[in-house]
C-alpha cells in the first residue's frame, strides 16, 4: 500500500510558494495589482479598520493605481460605484485619473458622478491635496461646470444639503454659466448674492414661501432644509410621505419621535414604501443597510413597519443564486470582525459590523440554497442552529451574536476533511486575516490552499470562493480556475458567485468582470 504520508507531503510542494504576509505576519498571497485596485476599490473607505489605517489605505491605492493602466483604474471606479454602491474611493480613483493625460477621466466622470454627493465627494478630493494637487484644474472644472448647467433644479437643491464643500462652495470655484433667468437667480440664492425673486424655480419659491407660513404646504425639498423651522406632527408626516427611499430607511427614529406613526394610517402608508421591490431596487441598497435600521427600530417603531424591514430583506437579496449541488458557507465570526465595515470615523462610525456583512451573506446564502450548510469559524469551528425559514435578518442576527477568538480560515476545511465530505462550492466571507493556521516549518504554501487541495482530492470538480470583505491586499487562496477571489459587501458579489458557480467566468474571475465594462 502507498505511503499515505509521503504523497500527502506532495500536496504541500505543488502548490504555489506564499509571496507574502499579512497584518500579523503570517505567509499568504498578495494580490496581484489590478486585484488589488478592484479589492481596494469595492471595499476601501478611507476609514481606519481593524488592521489598516486610512492613512495607509489611501497609500495602498495609491500603489496599486500607479502599476495599472489608466483604463483598468477608470473601469475600476466605476464598477466600485454602480455595482459596489461605494461613494469616498470611486470618487478618489476619479481624482487620480484627473491627473493623468488619457481620455479615461473624462469618459468615467458622468457614470461616477451620478449625483449632488459624489459631486461634492469629488470636489472635495481634489481639494485635499490626496493626489497631488489642491485645485480642481481646467478638465476637471469643465466637467463640474456641465454637471450643474444639466442638473435639474430638484437635483441642485438636494447638493446643496452638506458641507466640507458646500454646493455654494463649488459654485463659486467654477462659476457655471447660467442656461436662463431661473438657474441665474438659484445660483445666486445659493450664494448668498442678490437675485431676482421672480426669477426663482417654482421649488425655491414654495420653500421661501413656507418659511414664511408653515401653514402651506410642506415643500419637496430635501427634509434637511426644514429640521430648523418649527415644524408640527403633520408636517412631520408630509416630509415622511415625499421622502425618497433612502432618507425613509434612515429616518424612522426621527419620524417616530416626531409622532409620524400616530397618524392614522401612516405606519402602514410608510410599510408598503419600505417593501417596494422597484424602489428598493432604485435606491441601491446595500443590504446590511437594512439590517442597521431593523437593529435601530426600538420599540417606538410599529411592528408593521420592522416587518416591511424583514420583506426589504428578502427583497434585496433576492439575486442570491439558486445553486446545484451541495453548498457550504463559512463566516468568519473572529475578534477582528467586530470593526466597523465601512472603519471608523469620527462622529459617525457606522455600528453594523464585519461580522454582522458575514452573517448577512451566510443567511442570505442559507434562504435562496435550503440545503446550505453554514460553518461559522473562529480559531475552530462554532455550532448554530440556523433555521433555513426563517428570514435573513433573523439569522444573520443569530450568527452575528457568536463572534470572538482567534482567526483560522483553515478549521472549516478541516472540518469537511475529517468527515470526507462532498461538497460543489465552497464560500467564506472573511477579512482574510487568518493566523492561527500559519505553518510553522518552512511550508511553501498557504495552510488554508494545502487543505483544500486535500478536499478537492475526493471532490475533485469543487469550487471555493473568498469574499474579502476588508481592504489587506493578501488571501490566504491563491486565485486559480477553481478559487475566485472577490471584494465587496453590496448584494453585487452574488451575481459574480452565480457566474462562478456555473463556470462562465474566466481565468481572470473577478477582475474579468470588471474589464467586461466599457468605456
Amino acid at each position: 500500500m502507498a505511503n499515505k504520508n509521503l504523497f500527502a507531503s506532495f500536496v504541500g510542494k505543488l502548490l504555489p510558494k506564499t509571496n507574502a504576509v499579512n497584518k500579523h505576519g503570517v505567509p499568504a498571497y498578495k494580490f496581484s495589482p489590478r486585484q488589488a485596485l478592484a479589492q481596494l476599490a469595492v471595499t476601501g473607505t478611507l476609514n481606519q479598520t481593524f488592521y489598516a489605517t486610512a492613512t495607509e489605505q489611501l497609500d495602498e491605492v495609491l500603489k496599486a493605481a500607479q502599476q495599472v493602466e489608466p483604463q483598468f483604474i477608470a473601469k475600476a471606479a466605476i464598477y466600485a460605484r454602480q455595482h459596489g454602491h461605494m461613494k469616498d474611493m470611486p470618487a478618489f480613483l476619479l481624482a487620480y485619473l484627473s491627473m493623468l493625460q488619457t481620455n479615461d477621466f473624462s469618459k468615467a466622470f458622468p457614470r461616477i458622478v451620478d449625483g449632488g454627493k459624489m459631486l461634492r465627494n469629488f470636489v472635495q478630493v481634489m481639494r485635499s491635496g490626496a493626489v497631488g494637487r489642491k485645485s480642481l484644474g481646467t478638465r476637471p472644472k469643465k466637467l463640474v461646470q456641465a454637471w450643474l448647467e444639466t442638473a435639474s433644479d430638484i437635483e441642485i437643491m438636494r447638493a446643496s444639503v452638506g458641507n466640507d464643500p458646500s454646493l455654494a462652495d463649488v459654485i463659486k470655484m467654477v462659476h457655471p454659466k447660467p442656461k436662463d433667468k431661473a438657474r441665474e437667480a438659484l445660483y445666486a440664492w445659493l450664494i448668498g448674492r442678490p437675485y431676482d425673486v421672480s426669477a426663482l424655480p417654482q421649488i425655491v419659491r414654495e420653500f421661501e414661501a413656507f418659511k414664511l407660513d408653515p401653514a402651506l404646504p410642506v415643500p419637496a425639498v430635501p427634509f434637511q432644509m426644514l429640521t430648523a423651522l418649527p415644524l408640527t406632527r403633520e408636517h412631520w408626516a408630509a416630509i415622511a410621505d415625499k421622502a425618497g427611499w433612502q432618507m425613509l430607511r434612515m429616518n424612522l427614529a426621527t419620524f417616530a419621535r416626531h409622532g409620524v406613526f400616530e397618524v392614522e394610517g401612516f405606519a402602514e402608508k410608510i410599510a408598503a414604501r419600505l417593501s417596494d421591490a422597484p424602489a428598493i431596487k432604485r435606491a441601491r441598497v446595500f443590504p446590511y443597510q437594512l439590517m442597521a435600521a431593523y437593529a435601530q427600530a426600538g420599540p417606538d417603531i410599529p411592528a408593521v413597519v420592522r416587518e416591511a424591514l424583514h420583506d426589504a430583506m428578502e427583497i434585496a437579496v433576492s439575486n442570491v443564486p439558486v445553486i446545484e449541488g451541495r453548498v457550504v458557507v463559512c463566516p468568519d465570526v473572529s475578534g477582528s470582525m467586530s470593526s466597523p465595515v465601512t472603519g471608523y470615523r469620527q462622529g459617525a462610525t457606522t455600528k453594523v459590523r464585519c461580522i454582522d456583512v458575514a452573517g448577512l451573506v451566510a443567511a442570505a446564502v442559507l434562504r435562496a440554497n435550503r440545503s446550505a450548510r453554514v460553518i461559522p469559524f473562529e480559531q475552530s469551528v462554532v455550532k448554530v442552529d440556523l433555521e433555513p425559514r426563517d428570514t435573513v435578518i433573523t439569522n444573520a442576527r443569530k450568527l452575528a451574536s457568536i463572534g470572538g477568538g482567534g482567526t483560522n480560515c483553515s478549521a472549516p476545511i478541516d472540518l469537511l476533511l475529517a468527515e470526507k465530505a462532498k461538497v460543489d462550492l465552497v464560500i467564506f466571507v472573511s477579512d482574510n486575516e487568518s493566523w492561527v493556521d500559519a505553518t510553522r516549518r518552512g511550508g511553501t504554501a498557504s495552510r488554508m490552499m494545502t487543505v483544500w487541495e486535500k478536499l478537492k482530492g475526493f471532490n475533485p470538480n469543487a469550487r471555493l470562493v473568498c469574499i474579502d470583505i476588508q481592504p489587506y491586499g493578501t488571501t490566504q487562496a491563491m486565485e486559480n480556475t477553481d478559487v475566485l477571489n472577490i471584494g465587496g459587501f453590496s448584494d453585487a458579489v452574488f451575481d459574480t458567485i452565480a457566474a462562478f458557480a456555473k463556470g462562465e467566468i474566466g481565468a481572470e474571475h473577478w477582475v474579468g468582470e470588471i474589464e467586461k465594462i466599457a468605456l
